[in-house]
């Protein structure tokens, strides 16, 4: 196999066409790029392997195993959607939007720790710029505290790579051969899937983004996390406790939740603590879930976050308590809506169901019936969250006056693909199952397990209509770890900002006495502090690219 075979390659080289393309050329490589990646990903023969060597380091661009190929696939497939979805978009979201695609894939088919750190590096600026592409000054400062939170992280990996290869460990992406590198290497994987109470950066960023931002956003980094647990850290008793925390966690702030898409995002770091629960599980059957759940889960939450997005294209609403009444002028954008919710709720024949029940039953068969309860209990706060909740509030009950203007078609199209998809693979969840790591036998549609999921949603709906009235959000934004964040940043910040300002003080009085004035004014010295920081990030990682040379 030719490494010019490469699944990332199209959306790669469509990544840089799309920077300098016009308009018109730029929507040929959204169509272009996408079926050809996919078809290089499904094609892509089971156990390819392409290698390569590179001062001195044993590069493995390529390895299709089991567990790469799934998460390829779907990267690819939902990479073109949301790429449909954001048609109208700007330059920076079509770019970068291609370029984080083409990152995910090749965090996915990486082999080796040297490609799989610069992909995962990729993905992480790409989804960044995705990240930028929305208005305002609250986007600026999600915006860097994404690009914060990925650095620490980033370095993290760097470093546990470094301690890993200096233990003695092998240049393939496997099981860390010293503490230090285990701890390190789980960290960075921590923050990207979101785990509490690192996960402040996603329900920050993503509700700031564009719409189309927002949907390419949902897909990849914290699933490109899951990817790399399942990899590297599978059968970790740890895991299983956190993904639990992280279900339950989300369900709750989510119902607290005013904003739309900061509701959905709360919903994210839920239903990846499936995922995680199952990685840390172990079995082939919860590992099995964990990745079914994953490659579900890019579909029924990149719908939500669509419909999310065509609500806010259309109203310039994103708060419950300024929206309502709907349906009644939005009624595609609700019912496709819908499909996503009730995929996400477990509901049978949609995917969520099909996929989310083999982690269930992978704890069940381990006798674990504490993380069995827990587990159906955050399925409950999920339905009644994102089932119930947001589409009450937002498409039904008495409008609030909000103008509605037309949905783009290519976002009711990319809504409509993404939904069939979630209805296909639950109707016929063997499209799934035949693409996990191991093989299975599991069946989803027994009458015990219909009947169990269908008696939550009915309970919880009644619950809901019970309570109703008390689950009306109020006009406020929910702090949860963000309150220690803010305190412990201040801190940070102030003792740096002196440090910053007393060395600036120092060269400037220098300067003075050697040529009678200040070099610098004002918005110099702030660029100063800036470059100091920015010189203190590329030492470290300059350090940490030393070592890694230096260990092979």
């Amino acid at each position: 196999m030719s490494e010019w075979m490469h699944p990332a390659w199209p959306f790669l080289v469509g990544a840089a066409l799309a920077g300098v393309a016009p308009g018109a050329s730029r929507r040929i490589v959204l169509l272009l790029a996408p079926p050809l990646a996919l078809t290089l990903a499904w094609t892509l023969p089971e156990g390819a392997r392409v290698e390569a060597t590179l001062l001195g380091q044993e590069l493995v661009w390529v390895r299709a195993d089991g567990l790469a190929r799934p998460f390829a696939l779907i990267f690819a497939l939902f990479g073109g959607l949301g790429l449909l979805y954001g048609w109208s978009g700007s330059r920076r979201v079509h770019a970068a939007g291609l370029a984080a695609t083409g990152a995910a894939l090749g965090i996915a088919l990486a082999g080796d720790w040297v490609t799989f750190y610069l992909a995962w590096e990729g993905l992480a600026v790409a989804s960044f710029v995705l990240v930028t592409d929305g208005k305002g000054a609250r986007a600026e400062t999600a915006a860097s505290r994404y690009l914060v939170m990925h650095v620490i992280g980033g370095v993290c990996l760097l470093a546990g790579i470094a301690w890993h290869r200096g233990a003695g460990g092998g240049a393939l992406v496997g099981e860390p051969a010293s503490v230090g590198a285990f701890i390190l290497i789980l960290l960075a994987f921590a923050i990207n899937a979101a785990m509490p109470p690192l996960h402040a950066w996603l329900t920050d960023a993503y509700p700031e983004s564009s719409p189309a931002g927002a949907a390419l956003l949902s897909a990849f980094a914290t699933k490109a996390a899951v990817y790399a647990l399942a990899r590297v850290f599978p059968g970790v008793e740890l895991l299983v406790w956190v993904g639990v925390v992280m279900a339950l966690y989300g369900v709750v702030f989510a119902v607290l939740e005013n904003d739309i898409r900061r509701l959905l995002g709360y919903h994210i770091v839920s239903q990846v603590g499936y995922m995680v629960t199952g990685v840390g599980l172990g079995t082939p059957l919860a590992v099995n879930g964990a990745v079914a759940h994953a490659f579900c889960h890019i579909l029924y939450k990149g719908l939500l976050f669509m419909g999310a997005g065509a609500v806010i294209q259309a109203t310039g609403r994103r708060r419950l308590t300024e929206l309502g009444g709907l349906a009644g002028t939005m009624p595609a954008t609700f019912g496709l809506y819908m499909i996503g919710a009730l995929s996400i709720s477990g509901a049978p024949l949609l995917n969520g169901f099909v996929s989310k029940s083999l982690v269930v039953t992978a704890a069940e068969q381990s006798h674990r019936e504490v993380i069995v309860a827990l587990l159906t209990l955050a399925s409950v706060g999920t339905f009644l969250s994102v089932g119930l909740k947001l589409p009450f509030f937002t498409f039904g009950g008495g409008a609030r006056g909000a103008m509605v203007t037309r949905v783009p078609r290519m976002m009711l199209l990319a809504m409509g693909l993404t939904a069939a998809l979630c209805v296909l693979t639950g109707v016929a969840p063997g499209i799934v199952y035949r693409l996990l790591p191991f093989a299975t036998a599991y069946e989803p549609y027994t009458m015990d397990h219909v009947l169990a999921a269908l008696q939550l949603l009915v309970g919880t709906a009644v619950g809901f209509t019970l309570l109703v009235s008390r689950l009306e959000s109020k006009p406020r934004m929910t702090l949860d770890a963000d309150r220690a964040y803010q305190a412990v940043g201040r801190w940070v910040v102030d003792g740096l900002g002196r440090q910053v300002a007393r060395a600036a003080d120092r060269l400037e009085a220098a300067a003075i006495e050697a040529v009678g004035h200040s070099p610098w004014t004002p918005p110099l010295r702030r660029r100063a502090s800036m470059s100091y920081a920015v010189l203190l990030t590329v030492l470290v990682l300059g350090l940490g690219i030393a070592l890694l040379r230096t260990f092979h």
